[in-house]
């Protein structure tokens, strides 16, 4: 018997760190599934690929290795870019959807955070969680992120991206970032991680109770 966590949100609203923090909880496997989008545009790239022929990002997708992706080599700029090209690839989606719901099955248990995964990849899953914030306060935080690791950075260039990404992964035809209808809100905007994370503790011991 296995437990799936579909934790779903916008960027930088912090869904990342909550859900790696419940994954250490509960010894859970855990999976970042926009790494998935990354590893496969890394690969493409890497290998000198077209990043606008669905059917090879489609083979690539296929051959990506869920274990061990590297977030630090992944959160590259050039690779974000190429994800958000493969990203929007009906082929590229079903692929990675499908191995992303074959690593929801592992046991104990599994987090599996993203943008559809309440709605498109575990949608049985008996814990969602929509976690948000206002684009200012993610704008922020990826600012504060960014010129913590000693790098420049423009707020309102950030706050920009942050508005358009959230445009273009709101509108598009194929698994919009929206809230499961069953899914509890989080609103992190003025919540610490520590209260996130209590928040969602209480909801996963409960379903957890009602499981056994």
């Amino acid at each position: 018997m296995t437990f799936t966590i579909a934790i779903d949100g916008p960027a930088a609203a912090g869904k990342g760190t909550l859900s790696r923090r419940i994954a250490e909880e509960y010894g859970f496997h855990h999976l970042d599934t926009g790494l998935t989008y990354r590893a496969t545009a890394k690969a493409l790239l890497d290998g000198g690929l077209p990043l606008d022929d669905e059917a090879v990002a489609e083979k690539v997708a296929r051959e990506v290795e869920l274990a061990g992706l590297d977030r630090s080599v992944l959160s590259a700029h050039a690779i974000g870019e190429a994800a958000s090209k493969i990203a929007v690839m009906p082929a590229v989606r079903r692929a990675l959807v499908e191995a992303q719901q074959a690593f929801s099955l592992r046991e104990p248990g599994t987090v599996l955070d993203g943008r559809d995964i309440g709605t498109v990849v575990c949608p049985d899953a008996p814990v969602k969680l929509y976690v948000t914030a206002s684009p200012e306060v993610r704008a922020q935080r990826r600012y504060d992120e960014i010129t913590g690791n000693g790098q420049p950075a423009d707020y309102q260039t950030i706050f920009e991206d942050v508005k358009k990404r959230d445009e273009r992964d709101m509108g598009r035809a194929d698994s919009p970032l929206r809230p499961a209808d069953d899914a509890h809100l989080l609103d992190t905007s003025e919540m610490s991680i520590e209260a996130a994370f209590q928040a969602a503790k209480s909801l996963i011991d409960a379903a957890l109770i009602k499981k056994i």
